[in-house]
């Protein structure tokens, strides 16, 4: 189905972008390190940095990782159970969690836009800075996780009315 492909090509490259981040985290934390213990003079910016980027990962991550069925999961008794059972138990799972995620999208995109238009800071270093991209990736994030339950939940659909799925499914 096109829809679900356009959206899992869309977590995929929030995965990557997100894996990505992890270099300019590492060049903060290093640079941090080497101006506290070399230099003698730490920066006013590594950890908001660091926090900030490090969230941003999850964030863009999350999505990526239930694409993947890479969330924690306890397959007991689903190694055992049909496709068509396991799709039915997760379509459940998936409509439960699917209107707090959609409340989660919504609160975070006013907060985001609160923080924007108040131009909010921090309020946790000297450097202070805003904190609106902060939110905005969080915002981004659950949409993607939004969008990847919705994608999952076609595809049990289709696993439940006997479709193919050529690309793992419930089996």
């Amino acid at each position: 189905m096109k829809l679900i492909e356009f959206i899992e090509r869309l977590t995929r490259w929030a995965g990557w972008f997100g894996a990505l981040l992890t270099f300019p985290l590492i060049l903060a934390l290093v640079y941090e390190v080497f101006s506290r213990y070399v230099l003698g003079r730490p920066t006013l910016w590594a950890f908001e940095v660091s926090y900030m980027v490090m969230g941003a990962i999850f964030m863009f991550g999350m999505a990526n990782a239930l694409r993947e069925g890479q969330h924690v999961s306890v397959d007991l008794l689903s190694l055992r159970w049909s496709a068509r059972v396991n799709a039915l138990v997760f379509l459940v799972g998936y409509l439960l969690f699917l209107p707090v995620v959609t409340w989660l999208v919504w609160e975070l995109g006013k907060y985001a836009l609160e923080a924007f238009e108040s131009n909010e800071r921090s309020g946790r270093s000297a450097w202070n800075p805003v904190i609106w991209p902060v939110f905005l990736s969080w915002w981004l994030g659950f949409l993607l996780l939004l969008l990847q339950i919705s994608a999952e939940i076609l595809k049990a659909v289709g696993t439940l009315k006997g479709q193919p799925e050529d690309r793992g499914g419930y089996a």
